[in-house]
């Protein structure tokens, strides 16, 4: 069964009616999990915590995890574009093989 993919979507970073790529900038992640994902994710699983590992020690990843359910997908990045955090996402194992079935990515602004 091949699961087909919505289009990850990149959404601008907007400050004060401004568009603004190149900084060191937070982006958060939303995103959806296919049908079944805990039995289909098992052969890519060792992969997928492998490259969180690295985004996390390079201070790219901040966390990242499912909802109770593994019905959808959180995370939050620091990286200088969302263009490079959904670079990130699409060489993930979970989105190439179908795990993931739509990742959204939105500019964030941490208050606190």
């Amino acid at each position: 069964m091949q699961v087909i993919c919505a289009p990850l979507r990149c959404h601008p970073i907007i400050i004060n009616n401004l568009q603004v790529d190149g900084l060191m900038a937070r982006f958060v992640l939303w995103g959806t999990y296919c049908e079944g994902a805990l039995q289909k994710r098992e052969p890519f699983r060792d992969e997928h915590l492998a490259g969180l590992r690295v985004l996390k020690e390079q201070g790219t990843l901040i966390t990242l995890g499912p909802t109770e359910g593994s019905t959808h997908v959180f995370a939050i990045f620091e990286s200088d574009s969302k263009d490079s955090v959904c670079a990130l996402l699409e060489q993930d194992v979970y989105w190439r093989e179908g795990i993931w079935t739509q990742l959204d990515v939105y500019p964030w602004i941490q208050a606190f």
